[in-house]
């Protein structure tokens, strides 16, 4: 869990998840694109890759191969771990 956190942590790679839970199975020049066209962070393709791959390692992202093009998915699973760890409503503190 503690990869999750740290792969978050960046506001690039939630930019990233925000745009794989916009619209699935984007490949990198995509992804690349919608950076620096609607949100205004010019990142190479290379920092683009590096953040993928920070997010894949923790689980958030899958990469499937179509011919010669590698197309990324959100996997919103290991943030469902997270929700599940703590109670959805607080507890009340007994009366003493």
């Amino acid at each position: 869990m503690t990869d999750v956190y740290a792969a978050i942590a960046d506001p690039n790679r939630r930019l990233l998840l925000d745009e794989l839970a916009r619209r699935d199975a984007q490949p990198l020049f995509e992804l690349c694109a919608r950076l620096t066209t609607v949100h205004g962070v010019p990142l190479s393709r290379q920092a683009v890759s590096q953040h993928l791959a920070v997010l894949e390692e923790a689980g958030l992202v899958t990469t499937r191969r179509e011919g010669r093009t590698k197309l990324h998915s959100f996997n919103p699973d290991p943030l469902r771990e997270i929700t599940d760890r703590w109670p959805r409503t607080r507890q009340q503190p007994a009366e003493e």
